[in-house]
């Protein structure tokens, strides 16, 4: 019953992952999303520029610390270690779902692309980086990474193995092809506002940060492999020659 219960439960986090995720892409660019990133301004400037600073820096702070290893340790103490990725899916999700609800629009235009084919530029590029993240999370095991694989493998009573070193494609060319897909995400829009931009400035400047808390941690973990990695692979800017050097999955 624990087993069935735990897959179950692994499931419903992934599959609700995917529907915020994708309720996510309309709210930033306000399309079939009830209330969007630029919906309804309320409140003054201020009030409002704190109130989406401090959903930020939830969505940070959850993400970051419930990833780290220390983390992990205490928290599977209480709970199960084969639900334990899922259920930081299942947090993220309502964590995103706050975010959404309490956001606080500041509608004030900072740009508007033209109209004709500078907008269906903008767009495309845009649904190029909502497709990209989940097929970046496909490169390096996407149900590991969200937390289906170890609900399987404890469901059909096998132990759980940690994934292997390896060079999927795209890390070839650049260390963290997964936040130049967010990028995309919230950079790429026909009409960027003032709360448009402050969301994706915020966000852009805790995807760096993470990331060096991240390659801490994988050099923790893969020792001189991940470091000879990082020597010859650009974070960010993707490098045209691929490198020889076999890529480390992304620690989120």
């Amino acid at each position: 019953m624990q087993r069935t219960a735990f897959f179950a439960y692994g499931v419903i986090s992934h599959l609700l992952f995917l529907a915020v995720y994708f309720y996510f892409a309309g709210f930033m660019v306000n399309f079939l999303a009830p209330k969007s990133i630029d919906s309804d301004p309320a409140g003054p400037l201020a009030a409002a520029v704190v109130i989406d600073l401090a959903l930020v820096g939830l969505f940070a702070a959850q993400h970051s610390i419930m990833a780290r290893p220390a983390f992990k340790a205490v928290w599977t103490k209480w709970v199960p270690q084969p639900i334990e990725r899922s259920t930081y899916v299942m947090v993220s999700n309502l964590v995103l779902v706050l975010l959404m609800w309490q956001w606080r629009a500041i509608d004030a235009v900072v740009w508007r692309v033209p109209d004709g084919l500078p907008t269906y530029l903008a767009t495309g590029l845009f649904i190029a980086g909502v497709l990209a993240v989940p097929a970046v999370s496909l490169l390096i095991n996407h149900f590991d990474l969200f937390g289906t694989r170890q609900v399987w493998l404890y469901f059909r009573r096998r132990p759980y193995t940690s994934l292997p070193f390896k060079t999927p494609m795209v890390y070839r060319h650049v260390r963290h092809p997964l936040y130049l897909g967010w990028a995309l995400f919230f950079w790429v829009t026909p009409v960027m506002t003032v709360g448009h931009l402050l969301f994706a400035a915020s966000m852009s400047v805790y995807m760096v940060l993470a990331s060096k808390v991240e390659e801490r941690d994988l050099v923790r973990h893969f020792g001189t492999q991940y470091e000879d990695y990082r020597a010859s692979v650009p974070a960010f800017v993707p490098r045209l020659v691929p490198a020889k050097q076999e890529v480390a999955p992304e620690v989120v």
